[in-house]
């Protein structure tokens, strides 16, 4: 009989998976890639220092210290008042000034909107100036001129011109309380001034002011006999154009008017005056 208990054949040592030995490390590469390294972060931290030294030496050597300050765009504010406020002092280093600071200092002027600060290499400054251009007076428990933006910046003085159209009825504590609903009706009653100015029959002339009334809108008052002419809101142009039909004809009667009011549609509604009766001796 064959015997299948064979002894097993012994196993091929060839075929065995031997581990790759390592290879010996290249020392002299190593240390050249450091070398390299160390000269680079030395290099660089040399640069560095360098140009920190080289700026020092041109910030305190006097080449770049300011001896031109110029103020442009300035029309009701005089040069020497912004350069006063600016306190940049020729023989000051360029580098050393705060433009932002600088240009809010100056914008503390209440004329003055907006302050931009630039320097001019190597020794010279210059302030652009935008000043406030009046557009109205406004009475808000004193007098104080707006601008076209309905910003409200500068109470008037003696020496300030009146000769500007007059808004009345604004309560301080809206304009505190409620700036932007405040202002949102300031702007409405610049847009009236606009239209005023550009009519022939009645205009800013006819007007001594307008008055504000947030829940009843906008009236003006005649300059002769301070007659109110009810406007309400919008819709501005359509009204005035409804009044100059008529106007030639009220404004000889404008003594014994009580109001004007054109916030009916396509109609103008005038309001005479009761004459006064005077009882028997």
């Amino acid at each position: 009989m064959q015997d299948f208990k064979a002894p097993r054949p012994n196993k091929v040592q060839g075929n065995r998976r031997t581990k790759p030995k390592k290879a010996p490390r290249d020392w002299k590469k190593f240390f050249h890639r450091a070398l390299r390294v160390v000269l680079f972060s030395g290099s660089l931290a040399l640069l560095v220092a360098g140009v920190g030294v080289a700026a020092h030496l041109i910030s305190t050597s006097g080449f770049f210290n300011v001896d031109s300050v110029r103020v442009v765009n300035q029309n009701r504010v005089s040069a020497e008042d912004v350069l006063a406020r600016s306190d940049v002092r020729k023989g000051s280093s360029i580098f050393s000034l705060d433009l932002e600071m600088i240009g809010g200092k100056i914008a503390e002027n209440p004329w003055i909107s907006k302050a931009r600060v630039e320097r001019v290499f190597p020794r010279e400054v210059i302030i652009h100036v935008e000043e406030h251009q009046p557009r109205a007076i406004v009475h808000v428990g004193y007098l104080y001129y707006v601008d076209a933006a309905g910003e409200v910046f500068k109470i008037l003085e003696p020496e300030d011109s009146l000769a500007l159209p007059l808004i009345t009825g604004l309560e301080r504590p809206l304009l505190l309380e409620k700036p932007q609903e405040a202002r949102k009706l300031l702007l409405e009653a610049l847009e009236l001034i606009t239209e005023l100015e550009s009519r022939q029959t009645f205009n800013l002339e006819d007007v001594s002011e307008i008055n504000i009334d947030p829940a009843d809108g906008f009236a003006l008052y005649t300059y002769r006999n301070g007659v109110p002419v009810r406007m309400g809101f919008g819709s501005f142009a359509s009204k005035l154009d409804r009044l100059e039909q008529i106007y030639a004809d009220l404004e000889p009667r404008l003594s014994v008017l009580k109001y004007i009011d054109l916030n009916v549609m396509e109609r103008v509604i005038v309001k005479v005056e009761k004459p006064k009766t005077t009882g028997k001796g």
